[in-house]
């Protein structure tokens, strides 16, 4: 790890926190200054052992608003209320350039994580990193193995796994109170849609240049940046991808199939043929694995995830959980039978594998797992016929067409 950065004992006096010794200090930056960076944040700077020292994002108004959060955060807890030590960039280079900065928190649109999260890597920065793991495939295997062979912790933002409901469910189908499951349901929502949004001027104090990066070039309009580059697939993979990142999740964590993939997925979805928004609105897509067990992913069902079983079934989501029989919601989980992870929240899990260089409980490669199914099925529901696939090799089976799937090209300059 970085060596971390050591405030002066006059700052610590002036912030007025709770001592927490400077070497127990962990310096972060945000890269990406968006709703979920500005939550995550957020939640970053209710820790005491972290100091926030630099935010990033091509767009002023954005970076401007967490640089502000920071300072009024620190100010508050300052003697004098005031507080002036953000700093702030424009290219997340200059940030990962600093070698009093730890960790970062990556939350940019999709189509960047693979470079902001190799090249942090590279820069010996740990990485709590937002979901979608990845924009394709390819990126996500580079990804997995540069957080592997820099030594970096990775947290994925997949902050289900910190929640006891979702163990628990998932520790009742892992302990075969359902009996053989044969079946999985995944609950997505249903992406809008938009019509043609011709082209504006771009804002002032935004880098859209930046913001596109590896993506292909098109002229700025509105609802083509910031949140809603979800449901544009230059950038994203729509609900598949971003709901999809949860609960496949989810659903893989309850059948002990984290490290692999289906061997099969086929479906059918809608995408839009005019309109900005071109993302599959209406979907629904098979997974067939090795062991015989289906995963259907679909935005008609609850969001959620169900697992059915010779002996029952489990449906949990972020509001409830059910079972059939309804006692197996009684039952307890002896010490002899399999025991995921408890989080002690997900933001201090990645804070204490920081420190213990331990795996935390979303890791990366399990992200990237995740991750792979929704891009196949979007593969899939493009080329609107099965496909074969090896999850150990991770390429198509005989399939050229759908091979040339699993990446995408970067606009120049950028390269991976």
């Amino acid at each position: 790890m970085a060596a971390p950065f050591i405030l002066p004992a006059a700052v610590r006096d002036t912030m007025g926190m709770r001592r927490v010794e400077p070497s127990n200090r962990i310096t972060m930056g945000l890269i990406g200054c968006g709703g979920m960076g500005r939550a995550n944040l957020h939640g970053f700077l209710q820790m005491n052992d972290v100091q926030v020292l630099a935010v990033c994002d091509p767009d002023v108004v954005q970076r401007d608003a967490a640089k502000k959060q920071v300072e009024e955060h620190y100010a508050e807890q300052s003697s004098n209320g005031s507080y002036v030590g953000c700093d702030s960039y424009n290219d997340f280079r200059d940030l990962l350039a600093r070698d009093d900065i730890d960790a970062i928190i990556q939350a940019t649109p999709d189509h960047w994580h693979a470079l902001i999260v190799t090249n942090a890597a590279q820069a010996g920065k740990d990485i709590y990193g937002e979901k979608p793991l990845s924009l394709t495939i390819k990126q996500g295997r580079v990804m997995s193995d540069a957080v592997r062979g820099y030594g970096r912790v990775f947290q994925t933002g997949s902050q289900q796994r910190s929640s006891e409901q979702f163990r628990f469910a998932c520790e009742l189908v892992r302990n075969g109170r359902i009996g053989k499951v044969h079946k999985v349901t995944c609950g997505l929502p249903t992406t809008p849609t938009t019509g043609e949004k011709p082209p504006i001027p771009v804002p002032d104090g935004f880098d859209y240049n930046l913001w596109l990066g590896p993506a292909p070039w098109a002229p700025y309009c509105e609802g083509r940046t910031h949140w809603t580059f979800r449901w544009i697939l230059d950038y994203s993979g729509g609900q598949v991808t971003d709901w999809g990142a949860h609960h496949i999740d989810i659903a893989h964590w309850g059948l002990g199939l984290t490290r692999t993939g289906p061997v099969e997925v086929e479906g059918k979805g809608e995408f839009p043929k005019t309109g900005l928004w071109n993302t599959a609105t209406n979907y629904k897509f098979t997974c067939r694995y090795s062991s015989g067990v289906e995963i259907f992913v679909t935005n008609d069902y609850e969001n959620g995830v169900k697992w059915e079983g010779e002996d029952g079934w489990v449906f949990v989501n972020r509001g409830r959980i059910e079972a059939h029989p309804q006692s197996l919601l009684e039952e307890v989980v002896h010490p002899s039978e399999i025991h995921l992870p408890r989080s002690p929240g997900h933001r201090r899990d990645f804070l204490n594998c920081v420190r213990s260089r331990t795996e935390p409980i979303a890791p990366i490669e399990e992200a990237h797992r995740t991750i792979s199914v929704a891009h196949l099925g979007n593969i899939a529901m493009q080329l609107g016929r099965k496909i074969r696939w090896d999850p150990n090799r991770e390429q198509f089976i005989n399939d050229l067409q759908a091979d040339r799937m699993r990446d995408r090209a970067m606009r120049e300059p950028w390269s991976l």
